[in-house]
């Protein structure tokens, strides 16, 4: 299967006057047409740098410095930012987690959607307008041709997100990346976008990185998972092997610490510590002062281990045995 997107040993630094900080460090993925896949991680792992270094806008002191980001075989990290700003909104995409990242709050909703339209078609503003209402139909507002005339502070905060996603799917992006877009939302209106966002990764063929901390959303959604911690992916495989059979003890941690799977009455399971400096890594697996299972060995750079050939991880002791 051709990949939409192909993220190859990407590195995005920042350099900062405490040192450089490796926000990702050697991250390679791919995403085929009509596939889910869910960067997983804590604050911190560097799952919305991946997402904002692949569309272009990693701002300074941060910069790509190392691998590649091949689009249709074009290397995106190359290219100018004229050539990104073509792409950008058009055929690649982003819902951000703050709706208002995505619309200005002093123009009504129809004048922001029908320049986006006419920033990358030729079209005629009534036919741009056309395309406006049908997108915010599309997305579950009601009454969308009144409030294609409405400005964004009347509408509610999943209102608001509902609408920055109908933005971004104008012109049925190839590549859509979510950055946690439903964090805000409650769970009925969470459940409602998933639903409907899936669908349409599945009826147009859009390729979808999902980057999200809550493992419980990505489980009905991602084909496949990558699960980040510190820059890095830790273990990457078919969402329900890495769900069910976790190798990696900080994706074993993750599926632990969410509440539904403790008994009731038990203590909540939850990873000791805090994520570390990405400015002061320790040696080694940068998970092991967190790590039950850490020892000296663990002090050197873990290999990447094949549970399957759709599953791998970075440990010298994973949860489970890997073949050899």
């Amino acid at each position: 299967m051709n990949a939409t997107i192909e993220v190859r040993n990407l590195r995005t630094h920042f350099f900062t006057r405490a040192g450089v900080l490796k926000a990702v460090d050697d991250v390679s993925f791919s995403v085929a047409r009509g596939q889910v896949l869910g960067l997983v991680g804590e604050s911190g792992s560097g799952k919305s740098v991946t997402g904002f270094s692949i569309i272009g806008l990693v701002d300074p002191p941060g910069r790509v410095v190392g691998g590649s980001i091949l689009y249709q075989g074009r290397d995106l990290a190359k290219l100018s930012e004229r050539e990104m700003r073509s792409l950008r909104g058009d055929r690649i995409a982003m819902i951000f987690q703050d709706p208002m990242m995505t619309l200005n709050p002093v123009l009504r909703v129809d004048t922001q959607m029908i320049e986006a339209i006419q920033a990358h078609a030729k079209v005629s503003r009534a036919e741009a307008r056309t395309r406006s209402r049908d997108a915010l139909g599309m997305v579950g507002i009601p009454s969308p041709e009144e409030r294609l005339e409405s400005y964004p502070h009347q509408f509610s905060g999943g209102m608001r997100q509902r609408v920055a996603i109908a933005i971004a799917l104008l012109h049925n992006p190839d590549l859509l990346i979510a950055d946690e877009p439903t964090t805000a939302l409650d769970v009925t209106i969470q459940a409602q976008i998933l639903a409907e966002v899936q669908k349409l990764a599945a009826d147009y063929g859009t390729a979808l990185i999902w980057i999200t901390h809550d493992l419980s959303v990505i489980a009905g959604l991602a084909d496949r998972i990558a699960v980040m911690y510190a820059g890095r992916i830790v273990e990457f495989g078919e969402a329900a092997s890495v769900l069910d059979s976790p190798v990696h003890p900080y994706t074993n941690g993750l599926i632990g610490s969410v509440p539904s799977r403790n008994k009731r009455g038990e203590r909540l399971r939850q990873i000791p510590g805090m994520t570390p400096s990405l400015l002061t890594l320790p040696p080694g697996c940068a998970f092991r002062t967190r790590c039950a299972r850490a020892d000296a060995t663990c002090e050197q750079e873990p290999p990447e281990g094949t549970v399957s050939p759709d599953h791998v991880a970075r440990c010298f002791h994973p949860m489970i045995a890997v073949p050899a």
